[in-house]
C-alpha cells in the first residue's frame, strides 16, 4: 500500500510521527510536503495529496493542518476525493466502512501524536462495507459529476 501525505507549516509538527507510524506498518509513504515550518498555504498540499490519490500514484492520502478542516476542504475539491476530518477513531472507522473515504485529515492543534496514530489505525483497518453504502457513495459521485 502507498499513502500520500501532506501538511502545511502547522501540520509539520505531526507529520514525521505519522510517517514513522505508517512505515512501521509496512506502508510506503509519498511525502508531498511541506518540509519546513516556513509559513505556507494548506490548499497546495491538500491538492497535491488528492491528485496523487486520484491519479493512482497513491492508494490513499493523509493531510494535516492546524485544524484539519481547511486542508480537507481543499482535498475535497479534487474530483473523486472523499476526504474526512477526524478527531477520534470511531468517525475514522465509519468514514471508511460507510463512505469509502480515501483521504484522512486531522489537525495538529486538535489531536496529539498518540491519538493521531489511533485515528490512522482505525481508518486503515476499516474496510468499505459496500451494499447499501455503495449506492450512497455513487449518489455523492453523481452530485460531484453534475457540478463539472
Amino acid at each position: 500500500m502507498k499513502i500520500a501525505i501532506g501538511c502545511d507549516h502547522v501540520g509539520i509538527i505531526l507529520k514525521p510521527t505519522i510517517i514513522e507510524h505508517l512505515v512501521a506498518r509496512g506502508i510506503t509513504v509519498i511525502d508531498k510536503g511541506a518540509h519546513s515550518e516556513t509559513r505556507t498555504d494548506y490548499p497546495i498540499y491538500g491538492k497535491a495529496v488528492a491528485d496523487a490519490v486520484v491519479s493512482g500514484e497513491a492508494d490513499l492520502g493523509i493531510v494535516i493542518c492546524g485544524s484539519g478542516i481547511g486542508i480537507s476542504i481543499a482535498a475535497n475539491k479534487v474530483k473523486g476525493i472523499r476526504a474526512v476530518v477526524c478527531s477520534e477513531p470511531y468517525s475514522a472507522k465509519l468514514s471508511r466502512s460507510h463512505n469509502n473515504t480515501n483521504v484522512l485529515s486531522f489537525g495538529s492543534r486538535v489531536v496529539g501524536a498518540e491519538l493521531a496514530k489511533m485515528i490512522v489505525d482505525a481508518w486503515l483497518d476499516a474496510r468499505f462495507e459496500g451494499e447499501r453504502h455503495q449506492n450512497r457513495v455513487e449518489m455523492i459521485a453523481a452530485i460531484e459529476e453534475a457540478q463539472q
